[in-house]
């Protein structure tokens, strides 16, 4: 039987995604009221690393310890990968040994590697293309607060990189419509704009594009590999602060999220990541709950209703 992976919100349905962040809240409620439930027991999953990571270690490694299982820790340092060992070789050789795998790396096209060669269940923890593991957490932190997010607007601003990308996915996933303000020469790929140019929007002026918005997203300026790039980036973002005068242009709800790491002072204010529209840290809890019900889903621990 071929293994199901999940490289990017595509991968599984919009039903399925509804399901699976309406589980995830679940499973919130259950661990904040203390239930045990321990479905992953004698489980483990396999956790590569080749760029470094706070939440998404720890939400990952609690995700599996909290269910009953186990994690294992490999960075590119401390296995053969570093060393040279084609990528499908490790993918065989690991998916001999584990339950499931998730890789945070650098090119897509390793991660895609990697599942065509694994006889078990590959997640993508973040490659240089997209993020949808974050997604999961957005969407559930969105639908907690604010209920179904289903034609809404949306606005991104900032550089067109990996989280850009996952959001335009999620745009086609979640039935939502897309603002992205970016300057010149920071968009996001051309072709995903061009096949959901029915639910994206790009603008070179944050102020317009969170006109009428329910959620307004930001990510750091300069991404990890980019750091050498770090002044030349804040200048061309110069005027894409997201702070309380933007929002104050959105909808008079309007939540505002971020993956994290933030840089205050840059691509959000200080004072409004501690604003009371502002749910990063929910956001950043919710990345273990969506996680565990993803696991679940990958596992076949549980099955959602049809």
């Amino acid at each position: 039987m071929t293994s199901r992976h999940f490289l990017t919100l595509l991968d599984f349905s919009p039903k399925e995604l509804k399901q699976l962040i309406t589980r995830a809240s679940e499973l919130r409620t259950m661990q904040n009221n203390g239930v045990i439930y321990e479905p992953f027991k004698s489980k483990v999953l396999g956790m590569i690393f080749e760029k470094s990571s706070t939440r998404t270690r720890v939400s990952f490694e609690s995700a599996m310890i909290q269910s009953g299982g186990g994690a294992i820790f490999l960075s590119s340092k401390d296995t053969q990968l570093g060393r040279g060992e084609p990528v499908a070789d490790s993918a065989k050789v690991l998916s001999r040994m584990v339950d499931i795998i998730m890789i945070r790396t650098f090119e897509h096209e390793k991660l895609e590697t990697f599942a065509r060669n694994s006889s078990v269940p590959v997640i993508n923890a973040l490659t240089d293309s997209y993020h949808p593991c974050q997604l999961l957490a957005d969407m559930q932190t969105y639908h907690e607060h604010r209920g179904d997010i289903s034609g809404k607007t949306v606005t991104w601003v900032g550089d067109g990189n990996n989280m850009c990308h996952s959001y335009i996915n999620a745009a086609r996933q979640f039935d939502f419509h897309l603002n992205i303000a970016c300057p010149a020469g920071f968009e996001p790929n051309a072709k995903l704009v061009q096949d959901n140019k029915d639910r994206v929007s790009l603008f070179r002026s944050p102020k317009e594009a969170v006109e009428q918005s329910s959620l307004v997203v930001t990510d750091v300026w300069a991404s990890m590999g980019q750091e050498s790039e770090q002044d030349q980036r804040v200048n061309a973002f110069s005027g894409y602060q997201v702070n309380s005068d933007l929002m104050s242009l959105a909808e008079k709800d309007a939540l505002f999220m971020h993956c994290l790491p933030a840089h205050r002072g840059e691509e959000v204010s200080e004072e409004l990541m501690e604003a009371t529209d502002s749910v990063v840290w929910d956001e950043a809890e919710n990345r273990l709950h969506a996680q565990k019900a993803l696991l679940e889903m990958l596992l076949g621990t549980w099955t959602p209703h049809s």
